[in-house]
């Protein structure tokens, strides 16, 4: 009984009642539930502390930031889903009203900062776009080569703006838009509050993706594979966490000679050809099943669509004198 009672204490609080109401609505940071609810940060992060440790809320670092969302597994889940049937009393539905109204306030903040920082980059990233085919083309692209595929659960490496989450949100059960930057996530967390499907926004790295092994149906990575110094690392990881059957979609430029963009946007590599995708895909286990080239502008754009082989199509390797199958 000690669990059962852990839970019922930590929602014996107002406080962390209203807090529990807020995170069914979004995930949020401490400072915004401190705004919210018109509390010191100190105290709102004891009542955080509470429901933590009886397994209610989890916390997820993003740089300096720690957002807070509601544990969505297990039977506190189930209980948490259905809050909108708890019996709150006519005093307490009041209070619970107006938090909502004061976190809307939260929600233009984010989508103001967002745009301050489209603002301020507006020129960088138009100067990048000029060189290549439009955009919308690119995404109609992405969007055929994947129709008709099994999406299911979605991974979004490199997310940015949470533009690739925005397109497939239609398409898939659930999405995990994965950054490194905790600047770039609070502008995609802005750009997909509306979003009707589960949406995990993630700090992390694509060489270590914090994901166990076979448990994502499909992964997209536009236009952040040239970031990677190891793009073969890169995909293999991406393979690692596909299930059987699963889909890797890559988006990048074919080679080029344009090095202004090591110094202007960071690219470590300038493009990828067919032949590279198709042994890096094969080393990691995949198949690749499509490829297309976008030109327009001086760079031309490429996709390339890879399916992960099942335990059954995998080709044996021979190494050391033993057969082995290649790593997935």
């Amino acid at each position: 009984m000690t669990d059962l009672l852990d839970i019922f204490r930590a929602l014996a609080d107002p406080t962390r009642l209203r807090i529990v109401a807020l995170l069914r609505e979004m995930e949020l940071a401490i400072g915004e539930l401190a705004v919210v609810l018109d509390q010191s940060q100190p105290r709102v992060s004891r009542h955080v502390r509470i429901l933590v440790d009886a397994g209610m809320i989890e916390r997820r670092r993003e740089g300096s930031w720690v957002f807070l969302r509601i544990v969505e597994d297990g039977a506190i889940g189930e209980a948490i889903a259905r809050a909108e049937n708890w019996p709150y009393s006519a005093r307490e539905a009041r209070v619970i009203a107006h938090d909502a109204r004061r976190l809307a306030a939260v929600r233009t903040e984010r989508a103001a900062a967002a745009e301050r920082y489209f603002a301020d980059h507006a020129a960088e990233w138009d100067a990048i776009r000029s060189r290549h085919v439009a955009e919308s083309e690119v995404e109609a692209a992405m969007l055929a080569m994947m129709h008709n595929r099994r999406l299911g659960h979605m991974l979004d490496v490199g997310t940015g703006t949470g533009r690739m989450a925005e397109i497939f949100a239609p398409t898939v059960r659930r999405i995990t838009a994965l950054d490194r930057s905790p600047e770039m996530l609070r502008l995609a967390r802005a750009k997909l509050a509306d979003q009707s499907i589960p949406i995990d926004l993630v700090q992390g790295d694509f060489l270590n993706l914090p994901m166990a092994d076979t448990s994502i149906d499909s992964v997209v990575m536009h236009q952040s594979l040239h970031f990677a110094h190891e793009p073969d690392r890169v995909i293999a990881e991406a393979a690692r966490v596909l299930r059987g059957g699963g889909h890797l979609l890559i988006v990048d430029f074919a080679p080029h000679e344009q090095e202004d963009l090591r110094t202007l946007a960071a690219h470590a590599r300038l493009g990828f050809s067919d032949g590279q995708i198709r042994g890096w895909f094969a080393s990691a286990g995949l198949v690749l099943e499509s490829t297309q080239t976008l030109e327009g502008g001086s760079l031309a754009v490429k996709l390339w669509l890879g399916r992960r082989r099942s335990d059954e199509e995998q080709d044996p390797a021979t190494e050391g004198g033993q057969t082995k199958r290649l790593a997935a």
